[in-house]
């Protein structure tokens, strides 16, 4: 009988060894284990990798043909496999075109509702845009007039020829009066001085009525002088009053063109609504003081005008000197002392052959074909909003249309809940509800998705580029769930980094959504709530790298036993809370009046020599406060100055005063950053232990013979790598429509070598053999390496013992990459003097619980070391272990950036206030036990 699911049989993809499963279809499976088991390994280079494969085997035969080209999992069978949907921990786009609400197609749906509902505005008097009917003025006349009006038109500039023919052809038609400058004239008694062929605003009377005249006369009459008047009609009171209607889209009271609506007016992506000032970006780009003169207490003799600092420029910089000297100004003086007129002078004039630093830079703007130019110029500029649209990105035209009173830019600069909101009280009329009802409806299901995300706090015009991998990630989800795909395989990389516990309920709740829609949903997944809501377990392992990729579990969360995950979901094992907390005091770093986005002047006190935790629902301000504040401010008191790349938009917080920063040495951020952006960069290439792996190949004996060097062991350097893919090991395969894939190079078969060098042994394994080893492997290998076996066991302490020297970077995971800087921190703390300030972020993204206390262990030898760690997280098991909790909120974006409490843990958990207390209290009532692996 055959098996109702998804069978997959003897796969070997990476660590995995030749697993077999049955999974079941249209239900939510968890895979779960230690990091590195092979989790990855079999969710998406197998099943997703085949199902991806399955798809394209469904579309066209043009298609068909790039299937070879397409790496094939290692697996004998995969039986019961729909076409898949990969949504992964990915960085977002870069775009500065892409934000929220195009990610989201949201705003697809606002334009469409602001194009087909949108109420325009004259651009040039405000006035209000509409088509008038002869029924519509009738109305407005008889309600806004009393006693006798005239109905007129504008003469027509075509009927203009010369004066005789215009009075005989508006006799012909059966006009016998004309208004000009508020005289009524009749034809026969027009004076001799007025030319109709050339006077400006001739009303040509139509017909004389009063408030009384029958309504039916009223409509015919308007009608008439629409026809007449191509589609203008004028009525005016007897006391002067005008009411002028149009039956064109276009100002009534000034007659200017309204523009036609449609979504390609409200898209800053095209021409026709991108505003010209900034082709749609929304700032444009500006030479920068602050750039240009860096550090004020510089004079001009030792560099004051930092483009000119460069060796290039060496005349420019003597003939600054002669000039300043002209204009009384001292060489050597601080820039900030001179004289403003001076600086205005040096800056922007021109004396002589001298031309100031800003008409220079202009200067070069001519030769921004060339890359250097263009790559020096973009030092000094910053984006600024432009001026034109200010910072809407759409042109005015699009500004003047507007629903519930509203232009789109104002309503896409709201958060999500805010849009959720107003899209659900919108008032309309019958006929707008009939037009509209379907795009709001789709509007909101995908606010609605949003929300249960955890993302309500998020702007639709905010950049893409700015979201976190965790948001982007749960932007693709939500989109998934609105495009009502059904008998789908969705394959998830662990949704619930980045969320708050609050927001994981609810995340889960997606989920059973997409299964509820006839799909299945497979998730790579640590996080025990998310594990034990699950219909179905497949847990691998036992243990990481090689000592993983087995099939350890199958089946129903509740029957797993005698696994590493079940230890922990029975309570077997856990991460008890520590025994005595560490001192908060003496000393202390304290932050007064934290300034930046949804941060107004918070203030903030944090113990030196403890293990710190930010906490608080995603979106309430922790990455401001610890990345852009914090830490930049930090820089500038420990080194003088932050490396904060300003011209690239990044932010700086501002305090109001910054106290204890004497008591540390240094600062250091460990984010998630990826190690390199190339797949030439490792793992034993970041902690410098690959230079001692080249020495040691080039110091065999067959390497002394033919006369190799260390470099000849290197595949960045020509020489002895191979030549046809320079040392890459694969070569980029474009794909055309689809993203383009990488296949092993035909020459050097992936080992990135030339076959001679491979000869070369150590042990009798080539340098591509040593590469393929895990740093568990290599560590037993080269223990006779003091210093390349300290560097190996530190990436073994912080859990990356399963990862592959030779791994690339690309392929690490943002937790990884992160843990790979804490390894070098490690290896540096020892041989630098000094207490230092370590920053954090979610260093617990991909870790099972087990890798979890290994990572506690290393961040306690740290603050044991005298340094002081401060982790954001939301993880309530490190956060229950920290010996001081800074907890933000209470809410996302403007319901947060405030501090709800700080203090231990302990504190925290009374907080009535605090959303991260409520659901840490359970936590604090677990047995005390060791965080130490």
């Amino acid at each position: 009988m055959p098996h109702a699911g998804i069978r997959v049989v003897n796969a070997r993809q990476n660590n995995l060894k030749g697993i077999s499963v049955d999974l079941p279809h249209h239900k939510v499976i968890v895979v779960t284990g230690p990091s590195g088991s092979g989790k990855s390994s079999f969710a998406f280079d197998t099943l997703y990798a085949e199902g991806q494969r399955r798809y394209i085997e469904s579309l066209s035969t043009y298609a068909k043909q790039f299937l070879e080209r397409m790496p094939k999992p290692e697996v004998d069978r995969l039986e019961g496999l729909a076409p898949a949907v990969a949504i992964e921990q990915r960085a977002p786009s870069s775009s500065s075109r892409s934000t929220v609400g195009t990610a989201t197609e949201i705003y697809d749906y606002l334009r469409l509702l602001w194009a087909r509902i949108g109420r325009p505005f004259c651009r040039v008097c405000g006035a209000p845009v509409k088509r008038d009917t002869p029924g519509i003025a009738t109305d407005e006349v008889t309600a806004g007039l009393d006693g006798q009006f005239q109905v007129t038109f504008p003469l027509p500039q075509a009927a203009r020829r010369v004066h005789k023919t215009v009075v005989e052809n508006l006799r012909a038609l059966g006009f016998l009066r004309i208004v000009l400058r508020g005289t009524t004239y009749h034809l026969d008694q027009i004076p001799p001085a007025i030319d109709l062929a050339t006077e400006e605003d001739v009303l040509v009377v139509a017909d004389r009525l009063s408030h009384s005249s029958p309504r039916q006369r009223i409509v015919e009459s308007i009608a008439s002088a629409f026809a007449e008047g191509e589609g203008v009609a004028v009525v005016l009171g007897r006391d002067g009053t005008t009411l002028r209607f149009t039956e064109h889209d276009a100002c009534s009271a000034c007659d200017t063109r309204a523009v036609g609506r449609t979504p390609n007016l409200f898209s800053f992506n095209s021409p026709r609504g991108a505003c010209p000032g900034c082709n749609g970006f929304g700032a444009v780009l500006e030479y920068d003081e602050s750039l240009i003169v860096p550090d004020p207490e510089r004079s001009l003799a030792t560099g004051a005008i930092d483009p000119w600092t460069k060796p290039r420029y060496g005349a420019r910089r003597n003939l600054l000197i002669r000039t300043a000297s002209s204009l009384g100004v001292d060489p050597d003086a601080a820039w900030r002392t001179l004289r403003p007129s001076a600086q205005r002078e040096l800056l922007h004039g021109k004396k002589g052959r001298y031309i100031g630093i800003y008409p220079f830079l202009r200067g070069l703007e001519r030769k921004r074909y060339k890359q250097y130019v263009r790559v020096f110029l973009r030092q000094y500029q910053l984006a600024q909003t432009c001026p034109a649209c200010r910072g809407s990105r759409l042109n005015s035209d699009a500004l003047t249309i507007t629903v519930a009173g509203r232009h789109i830019a104002d309503v896409a600069s709201h958060s999500i809940t805010w849009l959720d909101h107003w899209l659900g009280e919108l008032d309309l009329d019958a006929t707008e509800v009939a037009t509209a009802h379907l795009i709001l409806t789709e509007a909101r299901q995908r606010t609605q998705y949003l929300l249960d995300v955890g993302l309500g706090y998020l702007t639709l015009d905010r950049q893409s580029r700015t979201l976190s991998g965790g948001e982007a990630q749960r932007i693709a989800l939500s989109n998934a769930l609105g495009s009502k795909l059904v008998d789908t395989l969705y394959v998830l990389d662990e949704p619930s980094i980045g969320l708050h516990p609050r927001d994981t309920d609810r995340l889960l709740h997606l989920l059973r959504r997409l299964r509820d829609g006839g799909n299945t949903v497979v998730v790579v997944e640590h996080d025990l709530a998310a594990i034990q809501q699950a219909d179905f377990m497949l847990e691998l392992g036992p243990g990481a790298g090689e000592l993983g990729g087995e099939v350890v579990h199958a089946g129903p969360v509740d029957e797993a036993r005698d696994t590493l995950t079940a230890d922990y979901l029975t309570g077997k094992k856990r991460i008890g809370v520590p025994s005595a907390r560490r001192r908060a005091g003496p000393q202390w770093l304290k932050v007064r009046g934290a300034r930046l986005h949804n941060l107004h002047g918070i203030d903030v006190d944090i113990p030196l020599g403890t293990l710190t935790a930010v906490t608080g629902v995603s979106g309430c301000g922790k990455s401001t406060l610890v990345h852009d504040v914090l830490y930049r401010q930090l820089q500038v008191a420990l080194s003088g100055g932050h490396n904060a790349k300003s011209h690239l938009g990044e932010a700086v917080g501002t305090v109001d005063r910054l106290e204890g920063a004497g008591y540390l040495t240094d600062v250091r951020l460990i984010d998630q950053s990826p190690i390199g952006r190339s797949p030439r960069s490792n793992p034993i290439t970041f902690i410098k232990g690959f230079d001692e792996i080249r020495e040691l190949f080039a110091a065999q004996p067959m390497s002394r013979s033919r006369h190799y060097t260390p470099s000849t062991f290197s595949f960045n350097l020509a020489g002895g790598r191979c030549p046809t893919c320079d040392g890459a090991g694969h070569v980029q395969v474009e794909m055309v429509f689809l993203a383009d894939v990488f296949v092993p190079c035909e020459t050097c078969e992936g080992s990135r070598y030339r076959r001679e060098v491979l000869e070369v042994k150590v042990g009798g394994k080539s340098i591509h053999d040593v590469l393929q080893w895990t740093v568990d492997e290599a560590i037993n290998r080269f223990h006779h390496q003091p210093r390349l076996g300290t560097a190996l066991w530190h990436l073994q302490q912080v859990g990356l013992g399963y990862l592959r020297l030779g791994q690339p970077a690309t392929t690490l995971s943002g937790g990884e990459a992160q843990r790979l800087k804490i390894a070098r921190e490690l290896a540096a703390a020892g041989k630098r003097a000094g207490r230092k300030l370590y920053l954090l972020d979610e260093p617990t993204t991909g870790l099972h619980l087990d890798d979890v206390r290994v990572l506690l262990h290393v961040l306690d030898r740290l603050v044991d070391a005298g340094h002081t760690v401060i982790v954001i997280e939301h993880h309530l098991d490190v956060i229950k272990r920290a010996d001081w909790v800074i907890d933000l909120g209470p809410d996302a974006g403007d319901d947060g950036g405030r501090v709800v409490v700080q203090g231990p843990p302990e504190v925290l958990v009374a907080s009535p206030d605090s959303h991260t207390g409520h659901y840490l209290k359970p936590y604090l009532q677990t047995p005390m036990v060791s965080s130490a692996p």
